[in-house]
């Protein structure tokens, strides 16, 4: 079953995300701000994104989808959708957190960009065959998993139903609109007891921080989608996340 709240569109194991039948197979145009990105790209440095950045030693690689695609089936916003999961709530690393499609390199991916597609296609069940690639951004540092992740910047050209395709991994697949990500009512900083942070989401009933939402946050900035928001709007981290930290 699909789920609609807030513009949200949410699919667990027994749903899908179907796209609009507008497309009806044909091709959604790209929007321009994604070429924006594209070129805005070629001039800022990897901190950008992250102060994070991969050591000498390097770390184990990685790679995660940020999928923006037209809105799905049975929602009203018209405007650009990105694609993210919330993680199984049984897993023993970052349970229920959300995050972007992605997972570590197998020995048979071509490159990065072959790991992203292959991740989100096992993870949610998008046909990779639909997506346009625009940009590989820099590779940045997951310390406490030691992950060197790459994502992969991504248009939906021709979208495909998603939903959940292994339980274990995946609680929910989520199609969000750029227009709530934007919206200052949804931004706020989110604080950690180490002393970090970092930008944060209202995503209805989720709370979207630290690497997903930083990222997310850089991306839609290069875009020139951003809208002032409240920095100082200060939220602690969830005291369930805290829990995972302490176990971890």
């Amino acid at each position: 079953m699909t789920n609609v709240v807030s513009g949200i569109a949410y699919a667990g194991p027994s749903g899908a995300i179907d796209p609009s039948p507008e497309l009806d197979g044909g091709t959604a145009p790209r929007p321009a701000w994604l070429d924006e990105v594209a070129v805005r790209l070629e001039s800022v440095a990897p901190q950008y994104f992250s102060r994070f950045l991969p050591p000498e030693e390097g770390g184990r690689e990685s790679a995660v989808l940020i999928l923006f695609g037209p809105p799905p089936a049975g929602v009203e916003d018209e405007g650009e959708h990105v694609v993210l999961i919330e993680r199984s709530h049984t897993m023993r690393t970052q349970p229920a957190q959300i995050a972007f499609p992605g997972g570590s390199r197998d020995p048979g991916d071509d490159d990065l960009v072959a790991t992203a597609l292959r991740e989100a296609q096992e993870e949610t069940g998008v046909d990779p065959a639909g997506v346009e690639v625009i940009a590989q951004l820099p590779s940045l540092f997951l310390a406490p998993a030691r992950f060197v992740v790459a994502p992969v910047l991504g248009w939906w050209a021709k979208p495909s139903p998603i939903g959940v395709r292994d339980p274990a991994e995946v609680h929910d697949v989520l199609s969000v609109p750029v227009s709530h990500l934007v919206a200052p009512s949804t931004r706020f900083s989110v604080t950690h007891p180490s002393g970090y942070v970092g930008p944060g989401f209202d995503l209805d009933h989720l709370f979207l921080w630290g690497f997903t939402a930083g990222l997310l946050s850089s991306v839609l900035e290069l875009a020139g989608l951003s809208q002032p928001w409240d920095a100082d709007l200060m939220r602690p981290l969830p005291e369930r996340f805290l829990r995972q930290g302490r176990r971890a």
